[in-house]
Order: C-alpha cells, then sequence, then structure tokens
C-alpha cells in the first residue's frame, strides 16, 4: 500500500457503496484472521481518501453472526484508517426515537455469545480501557453533519448488540426497553470493540427503521418493514458522508485516547510473549515492543 486512507466506512444493510468517488479501485486485502468482507473499495471524495468495505458483502449475504470482524478491522488498520464510521441498520427502543430518525451512539450493551471479541485471544494479553466505547471527537463532527442535513438525530444513546439473524421476541424486546436501552441492531459488537484494540477512532451511525416488536401498533417487525425504511434512510446516510468524508480529511484528532488504547494495556511480559502471535499482531502492536 502506497498511501494511507485515513478515513474508512463500513457501511451495513442499505449501505452498500458509496456514491461520487472518483479514481476507485477494489483492493482484496489479506489479513492474519482471513479474508474481510468483501474487497474494500477505495477512492477519492474532492481530493479525500476514503475506503469503504460492505459488512455484509455485496449482495448482502453474510449474516451478523458469519462476520469476520477481525478481518474487517485489520484490513481497515492496513489500510492506515485513523478515523472509521460505522453505518447500521437498527430498531427503536424508545417513543422518541422514530423509524427514519438517526442516533450517534455513545454506549453498548452486548448480547452475542459466537464471536471473536479481540485481537488477543492467544500469546499476548492486552485489556484495554472500553468505559467510552466510541470516539467522542468522530462523533462529534458525525452528530453536526447530520444536523447541517437537516435530518433529526440523536446525539448519544445506548446500542443493545443481539447476535441474530432473528429478530427479538416481544418478552426480549420488553425486557431491553425496562433496561434503558435506546436502539438494538445485530452488528455493532465485537466490531466497535476490535478498532479500540486497534486503535481506530470508531463511532457508529445507527439508522432507524422500526420500532421493534415492544410496539405492537406498527405491526410485526419484518425483513420487507426493515428495507422499505432503510432505503430512505440511505438516501439520507449517502447525504451525510458526502459531506464528511472532505470535512474529516481536514480534522486531526491527535489527542484522542482512542489513539493510544494499547498503550498501558499489555500486560504480557515482553520476554513471555508468543513469537507467533506478536508476528499475527505486528501491525497493531509493533510501536509498543
Amino acid at each position: 500500500m502506497n498511501k494511507k486512507i485515513k478515513i474508512g466506512i463500513i457501511g451495513g444493510s442499505g449501505i452498500y457503496s458509496l456514491e461520487g468517488l472518483k479514481k476507485i479501485k477494489e483492493l482484496k486485502i489479506k489479513t492474519p484472521f482471513g479474508n474481510p468482507s468483501d474487497k474494500v473499495i477505495t477512492g477519492e471524495l474532492n481530493s479525500t481518501k476514503v475506503a469503504f468495505l460492505p459488512r455484509h458483502g455485496k449482495g448482502h449475504h453474510i449474516p451478523p453472526s458469519g462476520i469476520n470482524y477481525r478481518a474487517n478491522i485489520y484490513a481497515m488498520k492496513k489500510m492506515g484508517v485513523e478515523n472509521l464510521i460505522s453505518v447500521s441498520a437498527v430498531g427503536s427502543m424508545q417513543e422518541t426515537i422514530r423509524p427514519g430518525d438517526f442516533v450517534v451512539v455513545d454506549q453498548y450493551f452486548d448480547r452475542t455469545r459466537s464471536r471473536a471479541s479481540t485481537f488477543f485471544d492467544n500469546g499476548i494479553v492486552a485489556h484495554i480501557p472500553f468505559d467510552k466505547p466510541v470516539c467522542s471527537s468522530l462523533s462529534d463532527e458525525v452528530g453536526k453533519v447530520c444536523k447541517v442535513e437537516g435530518i433529526r438525530t440523536h446525539l448519544g444513546g445506548t446500542y443493545i448488540c443481539i447476535e441474530g439473524p432473528q429478530f427479538s421476541t416481544f418478552a426480549e424486546s420488553k425486557i431491553y426497553r425496562s433496561w434503558g436501552m435506546d436502539v438494538i441492531g445485530m452488528t455493532a459488537l465485537p466490531e466497535a470493540r476490535l478498532a479500540r484494540e486497534a486503535e481506530i477512532c470508531y463511532c457508529t451511525l445507527a439508522l432507524v427503521t422500526d420500532y421493534d416488536c415492544w410496539n405492537t401498533s406498527q405491526g410485526v417487525v419484518s425483513a420487507d418493514l426493515v428495507v422499505t425504511q432503510m432505503k430512505e434512510n440511505s438516501k439520507k446516510a449517502r447525504k451525510v458522508l458526502k459531506r464528511i468524508i472532505p470535512n474529516l480529511g481536514e480534522e486531526e484528532f491527535l489527542s484522542c485516547r482512542c489513539r493510544k488504547a494499547l498503550e498501558n494495556s499489555i500486560v504480557t511480559e515482553k520476554d513471555k510473549i508468543d513469537k507467533s502471535a506478536a508476528k499475527k499482531l505486528k501491525l497493531i502492536i509493533e510501536k509498543y515492543l
């Protein structure tokens, strides 16, 4: 890779490409964790370089629990990405968060079961701080642009991530709502955890498609219902991305703690670190060794 691409977008349901890109290339990125969801699309938007990856693959053929999150984040790191925006379709758990609204998430609650959630699974142990799981600087920028575009946007909110691919039962939905969750989705975790381990500034832009099944007045939550609203949401999201990518090309979050998440987090003594593990994670940990 000749030149680093500092801005990355991971697109979820309904966001499979970026409009307006010039000098487009499709790159097959190899990682120690296997293949990413698809080829990484690179290009320029108003002279700002950006890398885009469709989370579910082109044509949406990978289910939430089948996504290789580690490969996706590692690929972005390998491209040189420092600011990563994740776009996700979600259901709302609150009356005040309506279908068609956007939520710039600031917290997560994990209800997944079978996903590899760390790069440090064997040979090196690291415990990153994750009390504030998104980059506040990046989230603020995203929120500002949503407001400029005239989109009804909620700044902050808790995203409960379920395993899927099934939607919630009525009992589950009522419980999650009673816990104070704001939106529900299937893909933000472990994506956010891995981005922090890779020292990438990360934020989730959640696009609300429905009220989940707790709100019986809307009828049964179905894929048809979600896709219909998602098409409208996607149009607005593309406008946000088109505006924010050039903005981020001028921003430097050098003081952000995301960029130093591993500074005091690796607890394995240097002489005890497994050599093969160190080689596998060289891209992520080399400045600390």
